[in-house]
Order: structure tokens, then C-alpha cells, then sequence
């Protein structure tokens, strides 16, 4: 990302039920510090989420609209929507605006039978992960969970090792920091809570 490109953490890890999406709340323009407030996760459904790193607006309009046509597509389906048809709308929207593309890396992920989560990048390609960071501190925060990431961890393993990720982030990467926003998709809904990092 360029000197002006907004910079961000997200991090995203699957466990035995579910999925932690974590990302830091400080939007940075450059030299400038422009909020220490902002929310980059995002509940789509109550069974999918996303988690996002890039231009504010891009990933806010971006998940609006998906939860919009994922709640349309639920009462066409009668049933909840699984993940991958959320990442494949993310993915198809992405493209469509590939000439002036959606400045937002996105990990989207749920629950269906098992957890699942994937990585867009701006232009649309969907890479199916076990765990995933993106943004400007990605570097950091993927030599936190390359070595620590274990398949069937514990709800509350997970959520470690994502505020960890995370953390070491913002330790490193000036444009991340100030917070620490959380979302736990399970079978059972999603839940949210915001940290100090």
C-alpha cells in the first residue's frame, strides 16, 4: 500500500465451532492519525462476518451492501446463507468495479457444518484460509500466527492468539493501533467486544 493508503490490521482464525475475526480501531492518512475510533469488523449475518483493511469507505459500503443481499437472498433461500455465497457476492461486486476498484482487502468467514474463512483481495480473488491477515501490519501479525496456529483450537485459544496477532501489529506497524475490536461467529450468532490493545 502507498504512503497515503490508509493502513490496518485484521486477522481472522478458524477453531473448533467457529471463527475469530479481530482488526485495531486507528485510521491513518499518512503521517496523520484521522481516528482512533473507527470499527473494521463487520457482522454480515448473524452466521458470517468480515473483518477489513484498506479505505474506510470502500469496506463500509462494501459490507452494507452485501448484508443487504444477503438478507434478500435469505428470504428467497428460506435459510441462513453460508459463507462461501457471501464471499462469492464480495468477490463478484469486487470485480464488476474492477476499473476503479473497492480499496479494501476483506476476510470474510462463518459457519456452516464447519468454519471457514477467506481472503479477497481489492480486485475479487477469493483464497480459502484456516487463518489470515491482512493490511498493512499483515507481515507482523502472520509471524505471530504462522508459528502458533493450531488446527481445533479452543474458542478462547482462538481469541488469544488473534488479540496476540493483532497486538504485535500495532507494536510495529504505525498505522495500526488504538484499540481492538472482536467478533466470534459461532453456530449459536456472533458476538462482539472491543479491547485495549
Amino acid at each position: 500500500m502507498s504512503m497515503y493508503m490508509p493502513g490496518a490490521t485484521a486477522v481472522g482464525i478458524t477453531f473448533n465451532g467457529g471463527i475469530v475475526l479481530a482488526s485495531e480501531k486507528r485510521i491513518a492518512f499518512g503521517n496523520f492519525l484521522v481516528s482512533k475510533s473507527s470499527k473494521k469488523t463487520f457482522s454480515i449475518t448473524s452466521k458470517v462476518g468480515a473483518a477489513c483493511a484498506g479505505l474506510v469507505a470502500d469496506m463500509q459500503i462494501l459490507t452494507l451492501q452485501i448484508a443487504a443481499l444477503a438478507k434478500i437472498r435469505k428470504m428467497e433461500l428460506k435459510r441462513d446463507v453460508p459463507p462461501n455465497t457471501v464471499a462469492k457476492m464480495m468477490s463478484n461486486m469486487m470485480y464488476e468495479r474492477r476499473y476503479f476498484p473497492l480499496l479494501t482487502q476483506v476476510i470474510v468467514g462463518g459457519v456452516v457444518d464447519k468454519p471457514i474463512l477467506y481472503t479477497l483481495d481489492p480486485l475479487g480473488s477469493v483464497l480459502p484460509d484456516e487463518y489470515a491477515a491482512v493490511g498493512t501490519g499483515a507481515e507482523m501479525a502472520l509471524g505471530v500466527l504462522d508459528p502458533q496456529f493450531k488446527p481445533n483450537m479452543t474458542q478462547e485459544e482462538a481469541i488469544d492468539l488473534a488479540k496476540r496477532a493483532v497486538r504485535s501489529a500495532a507494536l510495529r506497524d504505525s498505522a495500526s493501533g488504538d484499540g481492538l475490536d472482536i467478533l466470534v461467529v459461532t453456530k449459536d450468532g456472533t458476538k462482539e467486544f472491543t479491547e485495549k490493545i
